[in-house]
C-alpha cells in the first residue's frame, strides 16, 4: 500500500528491499499491467519479476538501501499518473 496518494500520483516510502517490491508492483498495477505483461517488456521471466516484486532476490538493493538509511537517507518511490500502454 502506498505511504501517500495524491490524484496525479503514489508514492513509497522504501526501508528494505520488500519495500522496493511492493512499490514495483504496486506501479505496475496503478498502469493496469500484468506480470506478464511487465515481465515481456524488461525482457526476464515472469518468475523472477514476481521474486523482485516480493523482495526475495535483492541482496544488493537490500545492503545499499541499509547504507542509505545508516546515511540518514530516505528512499522514496514516486509513480506519476500514466494511463498510457506498455511498451
Amino acid at each position: 500500500m502506498p505511504t501517500k496518494r495524491t490524484p496525479d500520483r503514489l508514492e513509497w516510502r522504501v526501508r528494505s528491499a520488500a519495500d522496493l517490491g511492493r512499490a514495483l508492483a504496486g506501479a505496475r498495477r496503478q498502469r493496469g499491467w500484468t506480470q506478464e505483461q511487465l515481465a515481456q517488456n524488461l525482457e526476464i521471466d515472469r518468475s523472477y519479476l514476481s521474486e523482485l516484486e516480493s523482495g526475495s532476490s535483492a541482496l544488493v538493493l537490500q545492503r545499499t538501501l541499509q547504507a542509505l538509511r545508516r546515511l540518514g537517507a530516505d528512499v522514496t518511490v514516486t509513480v506519476r499518473s500514466d494511463d498510457g500502454p506498455p511498451r
